[in-house]
């Protein structure tokens, strides 16, 4: 039986799905890995290293895709809006898809994939619970994506972020504002706090005020009604207008009063909610900087434009598109782990099994059979039953 790991063809993407390092275990278990030429080299994993580890290099894209029993991908169709459409030909029936692929933003494309007959699993849409933590994709490149953020907006703030005494006077620290305190937030909460910065943090959920002040970071509270913030998942549920409205309103002085703000506010499958108006903006000092993680989204902020930095009011603006990819070399190897640990729950007898019993499976499992299967997908197209 083949894994199979194909180069990234969304434009710009640096990693890659597995890393020599967890081809042994996959060769463990019975998998043999086949992996595209050159599918590493961007995150600085030669050919040479997999080789080394005992996988296989494939000379093209097709072979890779004929081969394999599964196929490991960062971006599949659906994640990658650009170019992932070129892989539905390479798909097959009973073939396994593992991949981050969008299923609740783009549920069209999950048709497209069904159509192929392959069997896709989406990990991100990973069960929060204590048994999937290590196949936790999404979290992972959060983690990495939270970190990037502050290193952006440090290298754009024109203050440095610590406080330093020196013979030229004291130098007080950056005053950095997060707003969304789930992995990226609260990530991005500990590097700024390592940098040096007067750390606040804000989320719509009362119960990660422990989490934020946890990491020495003060938590902004404000007079709304939170008490159906959170679902059984742990994520934010959306709100209506109303209390967008106010909150926008209550959040307006802490904005002004940071040099920098991080946004990482977002909904699974919903459009991420308008936290940062255009006159909060033209509040702020001149010189401060937002860093909208949710700029793919359509972003929290209402001046953020995706995949651009613009300047407003003397505000610099960074609306970053899959950030998690500037850091190839670390994002590739926890998303290896995350994959291979979420591949051998799936494949414990040699082959991909589809115990719809268990919570992992049924949760990440988009296509079997030809059809749309996840109940959330099939709703988003209108279609009948789960």
């Amino acid at each position: 039986m083949i894994v199979g790991v194909p180069k990234e063809i969304f434009p710009g993407e640096r990693r890659v799905a597995l890393v020599p390092a967890v081809v042994p275990a996959l060769a463990k278990a019975g998998w043999e890995v086949l992996v595209e030429a050159g599918a590493g080299a961007a995150a600085f994993y030669p050919d040479a290293a997999y080789i080394e580890k005992g996988a296989r290099i494939a000379a093209s894209r097709a072979e890779v895709f004929a081969a394999a029993d599964a196929v490991f991908q960062v971006l599949g169709h659906g994640a990658n809006d650009k170019t992932g459409r070129a892989d539905l030909p390479l798909l097959r029936p009973g073939q396994a898809l593992i991949a981050f692929l969008r299923p609740l933003g783009s549920p069209e494309t999950v048709r497209e994939i069904a159509a192929t007959g392959a069997v896709a699993f989406a990990v991100e849409l990973m069960p929060r619970i204590t048994r999937a933590q290590n196949m936790d994709a999404l979290s992972s490149m959060s983690t990495v994506a939270g970190f990037k953020a502050v290193l952006l907006a440090a290298s754009t703030l024109p203050r440095m972020f610590p406080m330093l005494t020196t013979a030229a006077g004291t130098i007080p620290p950056a005053r950095v504002l997060v707003v969304g305190a789930g992995v990226a937030g609260l990530q991005a909460i500990a590097t700024a706090r390592r940098l040096g910065a007067v750390v606040s943090g804000y989320d719509v959920r009362p119960a990660v005020k422990e989490q934020v002040q946890s990491l020495g970071a003060k938590f902004v509270e404000l007079p709304l009604e939170t008490a159906g913030a959170e679902d059984a998942a742990g994520y934010a549920r959306a709100q209506d207008e109303a209390f967008y409205r106010r909150q926008r309103e209550l959040m307006a002085r802490v904005v002004a009063e940071s040099d920098v703000v991080i946004t990482t506010a977002v909904v699974p499958g919903k459009k991420a909610p308008v936290l940062i108006t255009a006159e909060m903006v033209r509040g702020m000092a001149p010189g401060s900087v937002i860093v909208d993680l949710v700029a793919e989204r359509s972003g929290n902020c209402e001046l953020t434009r995706p995949d651009e930095t613009v300047v407003e009011h003397g505000v610099t603006i960074i609306g970053p598109v899959n950030l998690a990819s500037t850091v190839p070399y670390h994002a590739s190897q926890m998303y290896a782990r995350n994959l291979t640990a979420f591949f051998l729950h799936l494949a414990r007898s040699g082959t991909v099994e589809l115990n719809l019993e268990d919570e992992i499976t049924r949760e990440t499992l988009l296509t079997r059979g030809g059809e749309v299967v996840h109940p959330r997908v099939r709703e988003a197209l209108g279609l009948k039953g789960g």
